[in-house]
């Protein structure tokens, strides 16, 4: 698939539903798992817009981009925050205020925090406004 410009008012409700769901199920989780399963939903909730291009998500320390680089922490760098050379990476200005080097541990509230910030971050940058 190419990259996206745009994702549609549906696509972004469907995330926020799927996500409230699973912020209910992941409360109902065992605790010792927490961290593990809040991981895994930021891995799934960035997969559904992997293909956002940046010069709409920019380079800035924002919602969409924090997403992008905490996933890519946990997939290429162990769960250990590690910014990349495009973004500019700055934790006051973040969701979670995570430093680099900080392990990437979410909990439901942070999850939570950060894909509410993420989903509102994207309905403005990439508004279908056709539709």
């Amino acid at each position: 698939m190419l990259g996206r410009k745009t994702f549609t008012t549906d696509e972004i409700e469907n995330a926020r539903t799927t996500v409230a769901a699973q912020v209910a199920a992941l409360r109902g989780a065992a605790a010792p798992d927490e961290p593990a399963l809040a991981n895994a939903l930021l891995l799934a909730l960035d997969r559904r817009f992997v293909h956002r291009i940046r010069n709409v998500s920019g380079k800035d320390t924002n919602p969409v981009t924090e997403v992008e680089l905490l996933a890519e922490s946990l997939l290429d760098h162990d769960g250990v925050l590690t910014p990349n050379k495009v973004i500019r990476y700055q934790p006051e200005r973040s969701v979670l205020g995570l430093a680099p080097g900080d392990a990437v541990s979410l909990d439901a509230d942070a999850f939570e925090r950060l894909a509410d910030a993420f989903l509102a971050e994207l309905a403005v940058r990439f508004a279908d406004t056709a539709a």
